[in-house]
């Protein structure tokens, strides 16, 4: 029975009253799914519980592990959201309720998830035309948005949806073909950039992997086998590095406890796509952590080590005097060993090590609060701030563009005059930088200057550059820079600025073309006095700016009015 390991892994920390919240959300969700089905013909009720195994996994609050459980009943079951509140009150409501809504993914629709054919019907299943595909996209783009939305209200939901969407890929070899292409890639594209940008390594690198292992077969097939070859060769290496290692720190009076580091597929996968070299070519697969007690530790093990071995230049990076966007900490470097060949280091204290592998989650991995209460709320103030203006953009297609283009790539730091580091997506330009510090210094730009010099404002920023942005006292932005084929402006932050910035001038202007024409009108037919505020109301506005803004531009027509 799939509850008992559910209930032997919850954590310890639970109190009876947890555990019992648990085992009452799974008997209504069990009774609830009783009839259904998935599409490998397994009872339901499996993959709820899947679900909250994996959220166990990241120490949630008891309510999110039941939540997890019934996160299916509403939109599958004549379970209703008052049944809910009645039995569990307004939190776990909430979190269903949260879930609920980011419906018609096609992870869980209930086309995706139940088996309603039989599996030879399902392996028939025709790929659906163009345009049905076209607006299924839109759905997804839709729905993907109130994710991120979601995101910035309640971290948890969004925990779940990651959980639900990690166990349909672990089971994605039940559904037909052109399903779980469409499905891997989405989640490459969305899901585990999602989890990163959580911070949470654990869901991250299993979402790569799954969704890797469908969107290219044979690609993951032959690294996953040469890993497998080398696997003997590769532990007896690690084995003497760890001994090396241990003698060395330990002769230094440094405390640590080392493990080797698992090179996943998909990572093997984008350094090979990066320096444009066969596995065969990429030794480089050996990797090792340092866990040390705290900071100065980090340092002083890092020095041991550069003294000891020569360090591969541009392969050092320290996370920790200048953390990952995602709060990610560590000291990484890379060594050529005594077998002249490449070894990869990753240095960090414990608290960063739970940071690394459950980001957001592991502010409830600690039984006290206070400092860890202050780092949840400040990556929760992080998330609020990155969906901030993005809430504005209704087009479901451009926000998860924006999303994957702002969000989810690369990153570089750059610096302003007074040294504080501006943290932008990779191929950002001098505008997008402007934007990024003031949307008025980003309007009245007119130049940049980059470590001194100036340059053409299409240019591609570094990480480690100084930018000076030079301005004009009065103006606006140049509607060139919305032409994407010139490269001025890469982020859509400042896209959206910019057309902001256009749409009130056009609105001003037509404000004020509509109130001559409705006072020119008035004249004309000897009306004295009119009160716009009851007119708007009688024609639908809820202004009479909006009003005079209609009739300026020719929307509303004054013989209408």
């Amino acid at each position: 029975m799939p509850i008992e390991r559910l209930m032997e892994q919850l954590p310890e920390t639970y109190s009876l009253g947890d555990r019992d919240l648990v085992m009452r959300a799974y008997t209504i969700a069990e009774e609830a799914h009783r009839e259904q089905k998935r599409h490998s013909g397994e009872p339901y009720i499996n993959h709820c519980v899947a679900v909250a195994q994996i959220l166990s996994e990241l120490k949630v609050p008891a309510e999110v592990v039941a939540a997890g459980l019934l996160h299916d009943t509403v939109e599958d079951t004549s379970i209703t959201l008052a049944d809910l509140r009645r039995e569990f009150g307004d939190r776990l409501r909430l979190l269903v309720d949260g879930v609920t809504k980011l419906t018609h993914l096609p992870r869980v629709s209930r086309g995706d998830q139940h088996a309603e054919t039989s599996a030879d019907d399902i392996e028939e299943e025709p790929a659906p035309p163009a345009a049905v595909m076209g607006r299924k996209e839109d759905m997804i783009s839709e729905t993907l948005r109130k994710t991120f939305l979601a995101m910035g209200e309640d971290v948890s939901v969004v925990l779940i949806k990651l959980a639900d969407r990690l166990h349909n890929m672990r089971t994605l070899g039940y559904m037909p073909e052109h399903k779980r292409k469409r499905i891997a890639q989405e989640t490459l594209d969305i899901f585990a950039p999602l989890a990163n940008r959580l911070g949470i390594w654990q869901l991250k690198w299993e979402l790569e992997d799954l969704s890797f292992r469908y969107t290219q077969p044979e690609k993951y097939k032959e690294i996953a086998e040469s890993l497998a070859e080398r696997r003997p060769d590769r532990e007896r290496q690690l084995e003497d590095i760890k001994e090396t290692l241990a003698r060395l720190l330990g002769k230094n009076h440094i405390k640590s406890d080392i493990s080797g580091r698992p090179k996943h597929i998909y990572s093997i996968y984008k350094k090979m796509q990066k320096k444009d070299k066969p596995f065969s070519m990429l030794y480089d697969v050996r990797a090792v952590r340092l866990i040390v007690p705290d900071v100065p530790s980090c340092y002083a093990a890092l020095g041991v080590i550069h003294t000891t071995w020569r360090p591969i230049p541009g392969e050092f990076d320290d996370y920790i005097a200048a953390p990952k966007d995602n709060h990610y900490q560590s000291l990484h470097t890379a060594v050529m060993y005594d077998d002249k060949r490449p070894l990869e280091i990753q240095i960090r204290t414990m608290e960063m090590h739970m940071n690394a592998e459950y980001g957001i989650a592991a502010h409830w991995r600690y039984k006290e609060g206070g400092k860890h209460d202050q780092q949840f709320q400040e990556r929760l103030k992080d998330l609020r701030k990155m969906m901030e203006w993005r809430g504005d953009v209704n087009d479901a297609t451009e926000f998860v563009e924006s999303m994957q283009s702002d969000v989810f790539r690369d990153r570089v730091y750059i610096f302003t005059p007074r040294g504080d580091a501006i943290d932008l997506p990779a191929g950002s330009t001098p505008i997008d930088f402007a934007y990024h510090v003031h949307t008025d210094i980003g309007h009245r730009c007119r130049g940049a200057r980059v470590n001194g010099k100036l340059v053409p404002l299409y240019q591609d920023l570094k990480t480690g550059d100084q930018v000076e942005i030079l301005t004009t006292k009065r103006g606006g932005p140049s509607r060139d820079w919305l032409n994407q084929n010139l490269g001025l402006v890469k982020t859509s932050r400042a896209r959206a600025k910019i057309k902001a910035w256009f749409k009130k001038q056009e609105d001003e202007q037509n404000l004020a073309q509509g109130r001559t024409a409705i006072e020119r009108e008035i004249q004309r037919l000897g009306i004295k006095e009119l009160n716009y505020e009851n007119l708007a109301r009688n024609l639908g506005y809820k202004t009479p700016e909006e009003f005079f803004i209609d009739l300026g531009c020719g929307d509303l027509s004054i013989s209408k009015v």
